[in-house]
Order: structure tokens, then C-alpha cells, then sequence
């Protein structure tokens, strides 16, 4: 797979569009972004210091029922690159990964469809390394934090490629899912409620039970605990 190294970018999301129209398996990879994107058009804070990448994969009968595999698989690369160094990460629905009860990384998914099928999937990637956190150290986290010495970014950066690469099967991404049968705060639509997470089903669904009653979440967002 080819991989492209800058220095800074304004997004590497929106950078990697350029393969598009080659057609080409690739990996960009910035020291810093100007203008990083969380998910809802958030923006998302890429001070070197952190790993900062998008791969843009291609597919051939891909069927679009399956897209939550792309998230999943991202998901579980992070996990795992982080693992490697001695972290304990835990995957917070759907895709967020979370280590000491805080965001260590952010995950940006877009898939390009061509009717049924995924033709194509966008997805980035920024991990924290060593970055500085300041204000926002109550919700994110750093290796830099819990990895001592602390890992080189080029050396973790080279991990999380490799992990990304790969692909992994629905339990190891459901081993990594620690909040099952606990209690949850679920916005979703305006509305915010209390529930319980009850299980993740194959195709990425969350099955809660409210008031006595189960029903599944497709898009929404949860914060563990009450």
C-alpha cells in the first residue's frame, strides 16, 4: 500500500480525496492537521505529538449492509496498537476508543457507496500520543500518560499502519466492549434517557433495555454510567 508522509495538513480526511479517481490503496499521514475533524462536524485537536493518519481502501463486492465492519476493524487496529504498548483500551459505541475512562482516539468513517455496494472507505484515524491535551485532560488521554518511557510517535504510527491493514472478526471487536449490562445515558434525538446496555449485535446495532423493554440503537450516543 502506498504511503504518503506530510508535515501538515489542513485534514488528511479530506487530503486523501485526491486517490479518489486513481483508484489506489493508500495511507496519508500528517505530524499535525489545521483543521482536524472529529465526528457531527466536530473539530478534532492534531498538536504534534499524536498520530494522525486516513486510509483510503478500495473494495469489489462489498456489500453496503456490511459497512459497520469498516468501523469495527478500525476499532479494533487502534485497539490493538495501543495494547502493543502496554495501554488497556476499551471500545465505547460504536466506534470510540477509550483508555482509563478517556478518549485516546477518534475514528472518522466515510464510506463511498456505488449502489448497493462500498466502493470505497475513508478512514481516519488520530491517536494520542505524547500531544498536548490542555483542556481537555477530564476527557482525553495520551500514551504519554500511562506508557513509560513513552513510545516514539513514528514508532506507534508504524503499529497502528500495520494493524490497519489487517482484518479482525466480529468477537475481537466485542472483546474489547466492557459496558455491557451496565448502566448508560443514551442521547438520541434531542432526547436524553437512562438505560442499560444489554448486547452489540453483528452488524454493529446496541441492544438496550428501557423501562423494562429492550429495543435497538442504530445512531446514537452513550456515556457509560449514570
Amino acid at each position: 500500500m502506498k504511503i504518503e508522509y506530510l508535515f501538515e495538513v489542513s485534514s488528511t480526511n479530506d487530503y486523501i480525496r485526491k486517490y479518489l479517481e486513481v483508484g489506489q490503496d493508500v495511507i496519508v499521514c500528517a505530524e499535525r492537521q489545521s483543521g482536524g475533524k472529529g465526528t457531527k462536524g466536530r473539530s478534532f485537536s492534531s498538536q504534534i505529538g499524536g498520530v494522525y493518519l486516513t486510509m483510503l481502501k478500495f473494495y469489489e463486492n462489498f456489500p453496503a449492509s456490511d459497512a459497520f465492519r469498516v468501523m469495527a476493524n478500525a476499532a479494533v487496529a487502534v485497539c490493538k496498537t495501543v495494547e502493543s504498548f502496554g495501554a488497556t483500551p476499551e471500545i465505547k459505541w460504536a466506534n470510540d476508543v477509550f483508555v482509563s475512562g478517556r478518549k485516546i482516539c477518534g475514528i472518522l468513517i466515510e464510506n463511498i457507496l456505488d449502489g448497493g455496494k462500498i466502493r470505497a472507505s475513508i478512514v481516519g484515524v488520530g491517536l494520542n500520543v505524547s500531544n498536548n491535551l490542555s483542556g481537555l485532560e477530564e476527557i482525553a488521554i495520551a500514551l504519554s500518560e500511562i506508557v513509560q518511557p513513552t513510545p516514539k510517535v513514528e514508532r506507534v504510527r508504524e503499529r497502528l499502519i500495520d494493524a490497519l491493514q489487517k482484518s479482525y472478526d466480529f468477537e475481537e471487536y466485542r472483546s474489547y466492549i466492557k459496558f455491557l449490562g451496565k448502566n448508560i445515558t443514551v442521547f438520541e434525538a434531542g432526547k436524553t434517557y437512562r438505560a442499560v446496555a444489554r448486547e452489540i449485535l453483528p452488524d454493529g446495532r446496541l441492544e438496550i433495555e428501557q423501562d423494562g423493554a429492550l429495543r435497538v440503537l442504530s445512531a446514537a450516543e452513550i456515556s457509560i454510567g449514570l
